[in-house]
């Protein structure tokens, strides 16, 4: 009786292990971050440590920060002090002794303008890299980016949790609207010094568009409406894309899809569990989960927007951002 129900056990703990071992999972991973000054900090850090089997722990991490920027600067000790005294993670003195100690990196920094210069020692190291939200400050550092990562042969990607929110796989392929005609997504309308209106909090919702609708924007143009902030792309397929940027108080879904037979929308929060998912999966395998010729085309729908809004509104072809 005792030899069935260990058996028993055991074979219950096997299949357990099994259904927390995810395939991809092959090796354990040091990670390391740049830049402390923000929460995704020590939520990602946790995460990490919740979820074991993944086998990826951050052990170290390089405080950086923008002393010109409140946002930055304000929080960047804060965040620092709680990773380490709260998960153990080692505080460094500079990226390249970070290196030194990890296998994979996240780049963290609230601020774009750091990241070309703070992603470049990693992306030539050969560390698999994921940069948060904004990948950078501008759309030519953007492009330098992305053209180091090819050259050095460094997978990288970088997104906002947005794009893996529950609700988008229902959304994308949902047969209650028919043929897509209209997708329209939605986050707080926040801007950050030294940055384009829509890359900071305006990002969010966007990935959840690109998430939706995929790439192949042509077009953009950007109004004020009653409040809000709306920016909307036309697609080459003839489907529209919009960017809502709610009014203050207003509250609107996340995503909202329109089609010939109806119409849907969100209904989850969403949260950080998918997003940091992915980026376990990516530092396992190399694979990144966003194309980066993708991520660069949410930049030029942005930068273009920044500049129907220079101009009056009017109609802005991203082809006239690529020339």
């Amino acid at each position: 009786m005792r030899t069935c129900v260990f058996v028993f056990v055991l074979t219950i703990a096997s299949a357990v292990f099994a259904a927390e071992s995810p395939q991809w999972a092959t090796k354990d991973l040091n990670a390391g971050i740049i830049g402390t000054d923000t929460t995704h900090v020590p939520e990602f850090t946790n995460l990490f440590r919740t979820h074991p089997q993944w086998r990826i722990k951050v052990v170290a991490a390089f405080k950086g920060g923008s002393p010109d920027l409140p946002t930055s600067a304000n929080r960047v000790e804060g965040f620092a002090k709680t990773i380490h005294d709260k998960y153990g993670v080692e505080i460094v003195g500079s990226i390249e002794e970070l290196l030194k100690k990890v296998d994979v990196v996240l780049l963290e920094s609230v601020d774009g303008r750091p990241h070309l210069a703070q992603a470049t020692p990693v992306l030539k190291a050969g560390k698999r890299l994921f940069i948060d939200k904004p990948l950078a400050a501008s759309l030519e550092d953007a492009r330098k980016i992305a053209q180091l990562s090819k050259e050095t042969g460094t997978p990288f990607f970088s997104c906002s949790s947005y794009r893996f929110h529950s609700d988008i796989p229902r959304l994308r392929d949902s047969p209650k609207v028919g043929k897509v005609t209209k997708v329209q997504a939605s986050s707080p309308f926040s801007k950050l010094e030294f940055h384009p209106d829509l890359y900071f909090y305006g990002i969010h919702g966007i990935e959840a568009l690109y998430a939706v609708m995929g790439p192949g924007c042509m077009s953009v143009s950007r109004k004020t409406e009653n409040g809000a902030d709306v920016t909307t792309g036309q697609w080459k397929d003839g489907r529209i894309g919009v960017y809502y940027g709610p009014a203050e108080g207003e509250k609107v879904p996340a995503i909202r899809v329109w089609g010939t037979e109806g119409t849907t929308q969100s209904a989850d929060k969403g949260s950080y569990d998918g997003l940091v998912l992915a980026i376990a999966e990516f530092f396992q395998t190399g694979r990144p989960p966003v194309n980066p010729a993708e991520t660069l085309e949410i930049f030029e729908f942005m930068t273009a927007a920044q500049q129907s809004k220079d101009r009056g509104g009017a109609q802005v072809p991203l082809a006239e951002l690529r020339r």
